[in-house]
């Protein structure tokens, strides 16, 4: 069957694997791929998609997968959801650019009136919008400076907040994203994520509670100095690591004694992924500012900085974007949100709890997994050592699943939030097989 329409491959529930993997047509992709592209991209394994439907992808050779990774949590609304596409092709027949930064969008006032119904942010607020989520930390970083009157920004080690400079002299995750790149910005401070430094696996009982006060404050930089504390409220590519209550509460109150922004970076963790619209509201915080990406749009290129009316102070021509807020992506945005808050949220809490409690029940079968943690269709699995997360994540693909590595020794489920129980049953099988097949060859 060859599954020509959205709804016939959407409605897949498990792989078809036809050939070997990856089969001739992927190889050749991968081979025209090195002579022409930037070998600074990472590639996780050899992949070459189509087309996709729903949480269904299929490759190059006729393969059929399950996505359990959405193109790094992007496809929210899954792979080409009839709405959005719809959105996007009416959208393109009427306009498909003009600058919003020169000239008066009404889809992208009227993107920013949305983001204002839902941003976790009790007062009014005022919306950038970029093409991504990096440059939505970089316009965070450009705001709180410029607000605050103060250089200094603290993040977290593990955290991911992007690769241009900014966000990259943020993120610290791994050395490799600053080898050569040196002298990075300045002003940047790191502390422990959740005061932990061994391991995430115990947060409750941290190694270095209270560091950005005991270390930070009082041997490195004073507190009035400090422009932002920029937060991922679930870690993201650090591991799928979900914070104690308790220490994203202290961060807010930390901040709030010492007139420090609290920024929300949203960008993995936002648009419904954790089971509400924002990963934030888990903790009954509210951040100064927050930043969205990736699913924000389902796939088309959109991010957002979202502040407070008194926090986005800056003047008129301070920061801008030729191409931020592009017409296509803000009505696929538009989409993305209705379906999130109208379908999705509840179908995220609903099957990332089968797939949470089912992967805790593999983990009792397995010793090689320490620990299963999430929340929604946030989830991690951290494994005994990262060989045998790698292990895994390949052993998956060669299966027809689709997974990705995350963190030290972590791979991260993140399936479209419109992923079927059905799905997620299959899934959860592939997954223990393939710890079976690496258990069983080590």
């Amino acid at each position: 069957m060859a599954y020509d329409t959205y709804e016939e491959l959407a409605a897949l529930d498990a792989p078809r694997i036809r050939t070997e993997i990856p089969g001739p047509n992927a190889r050749a992709v991968v081979a025209a791929d090195a002579a022409v592209t930037s070998p600074s991209l990472p590639r996780a394994y050899e992949f070459a998609p189509a087309r996709g439907a729903g949480s269904v992808v299929v490759d190059v050779d006729d393969n059929i997968y399950l996505d359990f990774n959405a193109g790094i949590a992007v496809c929210s609304t899954g792979h080409s959801h009839p709405q959005v596409v719809s959105a996007i092709q009416q959208q393109a027949e009427r306009l498909i650019h003009y600058s919003a930064s020169d000239f008066f969008l009404p889809v992208y006032s009227e993107l920013c009136a949305r983001l204002d119904q839902i941003a976790p942010i009790s007062a009014p607020v005022k919306c950038f919008l970029t093409n991504s989520g990096t440059e939505s930390v970089e316009a965070g970083i450009k705001l709180a400076r410029l607000h605050t009157g103060r250089q200094y920004i603290i993040a977290f080690l593990n955290s991911f907040h992007g690769r241009s400079f900014g966000s990259v002299s943020l993120t610290a995750s791994s050395a490799q994203y600053h080898a050569g790149f040196g002298p990075l910005l300045p002003g940047i401070v790191h502390a422990p994520y959740a005061d932990s430094l061994s391991g995430f696996t115990d947060l409750e009982h941290p190694d270095t509670p209270g560091y950005i006060e005991k270390v930070i404050f009082k041997r490195l930089v004073p507190a009035n100095e400090v422009a932002a504390i920029i937060l991922e409220p679930v870690l993201g590519e650090g591991g799928y690591v979900v914070p104690p209550k308790a220490w994203v509460r202290y961060l807010r109150d930390l901040c709030d004694e010492h007139g420090i922004l609290l920024i929300a970076d949203e960008v993995q963790s936002g648009t419904g992924r954790t089971g509400k619209m924002w990963a934030i509201e888990h903790f009954d915080v509210e951040p100064d500012i927050l930043l969205a990406g990736k699913g924000i749009a389902s796939g088309m290129p959109l991010g957002a900085m979202i502040a407070s009316g008194s926090t986005m102070t800056w003047e008129r021509g301070a920061h801008g974007s030729t191409y931020g807020g592009n017409p296509l992506s803000c009505v696929a945005a538009l989409e993305t949100i209705d379906l999130v808050e109208k379908e999705l949220i509840a179908n995220t809490n609903e099957v990332g709890a089968l797939l949470i409690d089912g992967l805790r029940a593999i983990a009792g079968r397995t010793d090689m997994i320490e620990q299963v943690r999430g929340l929604g269709l946030m989830i991690g699995i951290e494994f005994e050592s990262a060989a045998v997360a790698d292990a895994v994540e390949i052993a998956c693909f060669e299966r027809g699943l689709l997974v990705l590595r995350a963190g030290d020794k972590a791979i991260r489920m993140s399936p479209p939030l419109m992923v079927r129980a059905e799905q997620a049953a299959n899934g959860l099988k592939i997954f223990e097989d393939a710890c079976a097949a690496v258990s069983s060859s080590r």
